[in-house]
């Protein structure tokens, strides 16, 4: 199957306050640039406290809104995969007056918070359901960004997260099985071994697994933002949730992948974006790469990260980057190479859970990490098994590993 292409969707006016109250003729001009690029679908992200602001509030107009939206996006033959939970965006926390302060409720915990984050899930799908271009839900973006080190942390252990996930992941009802249902993490769920969400939360619930690759989170500072190890982070990422898949062909999406002004200048950005893509094609099973962002956020909107201001293939007048201009060119060359299977599997100690011995040991400076790219750089097919995997014939050959590299984690 060909690898979908998309976009993240950030709004050329406004940023995500746009879904305060949707402009349908700005939305309709996003989607013209958009779709014009060649991708085929759009991630899009209507803010927590405008669809709930109360527990037992769900806001109808703002469920029209996501229908609305998803209408356009039709128009210009774009599916649409909606998040629900925002949650956390773009170094912002989005949450309800419900769960704070007075409040002090945990979303991850309280049963009455659940409940209703179970029921919001509910909505947002049969607000979309019968929509053709409809895609499927993503539960929220990065909401593991709510426990340690934010602040106002929401703690956790790991088997209330799995509780909140599966509680959330089967709340849509009359699930239509062309729907994809699924949960986002950022990379603190691989490398934090503090973290209570797991490996194996990612990379077995939901309809496939997810990965947000980002080169700000060390790779780049410690190799280099054109070294091998940052234009293959995501290629890494992908092959490292497929060592904790219960399913050998369980497919992962590249959810979020972007080109960082705080480590590559604006000349480097088209290079880095080649070079991603083409060696994330290279792996098996990949659902589809939805490229982070759309549109670089206004300079006229203050305290955001500096980076957020370009990271878009578009600028806030639909104008096409550089950026932009390379990531059509790849989809328009269609370069889908066949992907060799991986035969090599670096081995990752796990306990008796299938929890990694060391999460330090799979990210940037970690053992695992750069052993896997050592073979890669030389030219190996290589994967990543953990070590109950590696003890498993049969595992192994459903996976079709012939050969397996030990490495020692100091």
């Amino acid at each position: 199957m060909t690898t979908r292409f998309g976009v993240n969707y950030t709004p050329s006016q406004d940023w995500m306050f746009q879904w305060m109250a949707i402009d349908p003729d700005v939305v309709r001009a996003d989607f013209a640039a958009i779709a014009a690029l060649g991708v085929d679908h759009v991630r899009v992200f209507p803010l927590w406290p405008v669809l709930q602001p109360n527990r037992t509030l769900i806001r109808r107009r703002a469920l029209d809104d996501i229908a609305l939206v998803a209408d356009i996006a039709a128009e210009f033959e774009l599916d649409i995969a909606v998040d629900v939970i925002q949650g956390h965006m773009s170094g912002f926390d989005f949450v309800p007056a419900w769960l704070v302060n007075w409040h002090d409720g945990n979303m991850f915990t309280d049963p009455l918070a659940v409940e209703a984050q179970a029921a919001l899930v509910a909505a947002v799908y049969e607000a979309v359901r019968d929509r053709p271009n409809f895609l499927g839900l993503t539960l929220g973006n990065e909401l593991n960004q709510f426990q340690l080190p934010n602040p106002a942390a929401m703690p956790a252990s790991s088997d209330q997260v799995r509780h909140w996930l599966t509680t959330l992941l089967g709340a849509p009802r009359d699930r239509d099985p062309r729907h994809v249902v699924t949960h986002s993490e950022n990379d603190h769920l691989w490398y934090r071994d503090e973290h209570p969400f797991l490996p194996a939360h990612a990379s077995r619930l939901g309809d496939l697994t997810t990965v947000h690759s980002w080169i700000f989170n060390g790779t780049a500072a410690r190799y280099g933002a054109l070294s091998p190890q940052s234009v293959r982070h995501a290629e890494w990422m992908i092959e490292l949730s497929k060592a904790f898949a219960a399913d050998p062909a369980r497919k992962v999406w590249l959810q979020e992948v972007g080109a960082p002004s705080m480590n590559l200048a604006e000349a480097e950005m088209p290079e880095f974006c080649a070079r991603t893509i083409e060696a994330a094609l290279t792996t098996t099973d990949l659902f589809a790469i939805t490229w982070w962002c759309s549109h670089d956020v206004s300079r006229s909107l203050a305290d955001y990260k500096d980076l957020e201001y370009s990271l878009g293939l578009l600028d806030t007048e639909n104008r096409v980057k550089p950026l932009g201009r390379r990531f059509a060119e790849l989809i328009a060359e269609s370069r889908h190479p066949v992907p060799q299977p991986r035969t090599v599997g670096v081995v990752a100690d796990v306990d008796e859970n299938d929890l990694p011995l060391s999460r330090a040991a799979l990210g940037p400076g970690g053992a695992v990490f750069e052993r896997w790219h050592e073979l890669r750089e030389r030219g190996v097919d290589v994967t990543v098994v953990t070590s109950t995997t590696a003890g498993s014939p049969a595992a192994l050959a459903a996976r079709g590993i012939r050969g397996l590299d030990r490495v020692v984690v100091g």
